[in-house]
């Protein structure tokens, strides 16, 4: 396992590579965990900062290393010492860093911003964002999604939604549907073209997602995470430290393993997680009959490992489930089916528990 030392030493290397004669580079907060490295770099130019995590990231995947994610502040920021390996006494908050006053971030604010997380792909991570947003905001609740799948965006397409975001006074104004304000990435991408971005422009996007959006009142925030333990996920952790988080799993033994890992991050990060959600649980046919079609138990005992409360398992499917034309969405299910009766429950107790502990 590289230790800080080595990390120090590669990055220095890097930076030897790119930077110029007259360039003062230095490097503190080197942090190594579990296949994951953060470090923060002072004194980089902008045009190379790219191109050292490009190339940084490259080396140490070579060298085991699963996750990167480097934070670039100017020369004269607040250190200890220059070249120090350990972390300073105030946390580093990345590409948060001056979001402190904005208006919905400032802990003060009264929003509760809940992740929905997963460990991998295919859970069904964005239909239960998509359902759990529309149950609140049937219980009165101002309701908001950020889409922050940046690569894999799906809420538009989920709920429906077909427009485009306005800008009124240098502002964008979120598309509103089923009561539910809602930012994507794919409001701004042309025919469903891919995504090729490097980690430093994720984190930009997530927080020109809070910068320049007019959200408004808003209650209820709820980021769609991509799947993982990736850059996204570990911005949001550092952007929203009051956020709390809903891992989604399906019964599956080998999906709440991979889960895990999500929750072990929250864990880490010192996040609250409020819940599991056992998605797919079950089968019910058009006669009735319940199959259980991927197993069952995982989502009872990934919320053991987690010392989490299993907060439903919601049926794969059911006839007549979804929105009746003229609101068709694929994928919102309509409030008096069993699945929309068991988010509904799901939201009771979201808000009992966010705004319990709020008081």
């Amino acid at each position: 396992m590289l230790t800080r030392e080595d990390i120090l030493t590669a990055a220095e290397s890097v930076a030897a590579s790119l930077a110029r004669a007259q360039d003062v580079i230095t490097f503190r907060d080197i942090v190594v965990k579990d296949r994951q490295v953060q470090l923060t770099v002072l004194g980089a130019r902008e045009e190379w900062q790219a191109p050292f995590e490009n190339t940084l990231r490259s080396v140490l995947q070579e060298a085991g290393i699963e996750t990167l994610h480097v934070r670039f502040r100017s020369a004269d920021a607040t250190s200890t010492s220059a070249n120090s390996t350990q972390p300073t006494e105030e946390p580093v908050r990345g590409h948060a860093a001056g979001m402190e006053s904005d208006k919905m971030l400032n802990e003060r604010s009264g929003v509760h911003f809940i992740a929905v997380a997963s460990g991998k792909g295919g859970v069904g991570k964005s239909t239960v964002t998509v359902n759990l947003a529309v149950a609140l905001a049937r219980k009165g609740k101002r309701v908001g999604i950020i889409d922050a799948d940046i690569y894999g965006f799906s809420v538009p397409d989920m709920m429906g939604i077909e427009e485009r975001p306005q800008i009124v006074n240098e502002r964008v104004i979120p598309i509103e549907k089923f009561g539910v304000k809602v930012m994507s990435m794919g409001f701004f991408v042309e025919d469903n073209a891919p995504i090729v971005w490097r980690g430093p422009m994720l984190g930009k996007m997530l927080r020109n997602f809070f910068a320049e959006i007019e959200w408004g009142d808003v209650d209820y925030m709820l980021l769609d995470l991509p799947p993982g333990t990736g850059d996204v996920a570990l911005d949001v952790h550092q952007m929203i430290p009051q956020s709390k988080e809903i891992i989604v799993t399906t019964p599956h033994a080998t999906a709440a393993f991979v889960a895990a890992r999500a929750g072990a991050m929250a864990i880490k990060t010192e996040h609250e997680i409020i819940g599991v959600v056992e998605n797919m649980s079950y089968y019910i046919s058009k006669s009735g009959e319940i199959e259980h079609v991927f197993g069952r138990g995982g989502g009872a005992r990934l919320a053991e490992s987690l010392h989490a409360e299993l907060m439903a398992q919601i049926p794969l499917g059911a006839p007549d489930n979804h929105i009746s034309e003229p609101d068709f969405s694929p994928s919102v299910y309509k409030a008096d089916t069993e699945a929309g009766r068991i988010y509904l429950e799901v939201a009771d107790r979201v808000i009992a528990k966010c705004e319990s502990e709020a008081k």
